[in-house]
């Protein structure tokens, strides 16, 4: 297996390596995973694997989960497909940066993503190092947030475009969870700017410590938080990739976000994401 490196922060291109032979190959295996943890967004071409592949060789990493509004392959549970039809026009939408399930109470560890079908140009996918992000912070801006927590919400971004009876029935089934604004990644120490478009507030801003008067919370907390959110933005944290049919990305949920670029139609984009369960954020 070569490994090539793609930017200064993020990303590397696996060549030279079939996802197939890591289903049952426990040395090529953890050579990936430990790749994983020091890229934390890993890419490989001309992947021809079935989506049985897909789903075993996500496994390995660990149990898989459905989505509860975008549909699951029937014949491979944890399979999810993500497809985008131009004859759909409500169905453009694409998203903001994120990473994924973080309205669930253990957001996901991760997932392997494999492209279908895709537009000869454009529908590419940025990723962005949370991890960096957070190192990068000024000081001062690190011990303002050093015990935040925050909210994170399926029911307003998901639900959002929902009759109301169904996003307050999603909402029941899936309450915002409260995760720490910065987390502690489980395997590598390393501190995790951790707020994206899933985030709705601060839970417990409103102390005396930092609020005089009611501008300081509103709009200070709210200012705090787009701030915050705006990190994932910064170019010098990202790497792009350009999808091919039978292309993979594997990626470490709990140091990065994502985001699909939306400048493809009237084109077909299709992929399916194989999302591993994860871990309660400390």
């Amino acid at each position: 297996m070569r490994v090539e490196q793609l930017t200064c922060a993020i990303g590397a291109e696996l060549t030279g390596v079939n996802l197939a032979d890591a289903i049952h190959d426990d040395g090529l295996f953890a050579e990936i995973r430990a790749t994983l943890l020091k890229h934390r967004v890993l890419f490989l071409r001309d992947q021809n694997i079935s989506r049985a592949e897909h789903v075993a060789f996500a496994r390995r990493f660990g149990e898989l989960e459905d989505h509860p509004v975008a549909g699951s392959d029937p014949e491979n549970p944890g399979l999810v497909r993500i497809y985008k039809n131009p004859d759909q026009p409500n169905d453009r939408y694409e998203n903001a940066w994120h990473a994924d399930a973080t309205w669930r109470e253990a957001p996901q560890f991760g997932a392997v993503l494999r492209c279908v079908e895709c537009p000869p140009v454009g529908g590419d996918t940025m990723w962005a190092n949370m991890a960096l992000a957070y190192e990068k912070l000024p000081e001062h801006v690190k011990a303002q947030i050093a015990d935040l927590r925050a909210r994170h919400s399926i029911e307003a971004s998901f639900g959002a475009a929902m009759p109301i009876e169904k996003r307050h029935a999603l909402k029941a089934q899936f309450p915002d969870a409260e995760h720490p604004v910065v987390r502690t990644h489980p395997e590598t120490g390393e501190k995790v700017l951790f707020v994206s478009a899933f985030t709705t507030h601060f839970t417990n801003y409103h102390t005396p410590e930092r609020v005089r008067y009611g501008q300081d919370a509103n709009p200070g907390a709210g200012d705090l938080l787009r701030y915050l959110v705006s990190q994932a933005y910064i170019p010098e944290y990202q790497v792009r990739w350009r999808w091919k049919p039978n292309s993979i990305a594997i990626w470490d949920n709990r140091s990065t976000q994502h985001y699909a670029v939306m400048d493809y139609p009237p084109c077909h984009r299709k992929m399916e994401r194989a999302g591993i369960i994860g871990e309660k954020p400390y």
